[in-house]
């Protein structure tokens, strides 16, 4: 199956180097390789249950999405313990050390996911209760 993707020509650019660098044979083997990883990781995050105790990393552009990010985290304070926030230029990295149900960390990791100002956001689960 075809299909295209809207992406920087930075992002591809790196992207390029990596599956080149790793020895792939093309592109479209270094996006099936990137999305598996992506299905696996979401499938080990819907996994989880009961209650738990995590670190979510992320970093953002400030200026375009600092007032919806405290707006999320104002909605999950219920799980929230800690905040550590820092900036890098244009851009802020943000770690929330979180306790509580799978299901409201799972809930606030999509919302984190779901803004474009954000680059990225990984999950360390700690434990299991």
């Amino acid at each position: 199956m075809r299909t295209s993707f809207n992406i920087s020509d930075d992002l591809l650019a790196e992207f390029d180097e990596t599956w080149q660098s790793e020895g792939l044979d093309s592109r479209s083997r270094g996006v099936r390789e990137a999305m598996q990883e992506y299905i696996e990781d979401h499938a080990r995050l819907e996994d989880i249950e009961g209650d738990v105790v995590v670190i979510i990393s992320f970093d953002y552009e400030h200026e375009a999405v600092i007032e919806d990010i405290h707006d999320v985290q104002h909605r999950f304070q219920d799980v929230i313990t800690t905040t550590n926030h820092i900036h890098e230029g244009e851009w802020c990295l943000e770690t929330l050390f979180c306790s509580g149900a799978a299901s409201r960390v799972r809930d606030l990791t999509y919302r984190l996911r779901n803004f474009d100002a954000v680059s990225q956001v990984k999950l360390m689960l700690l434990a299991e209760q």
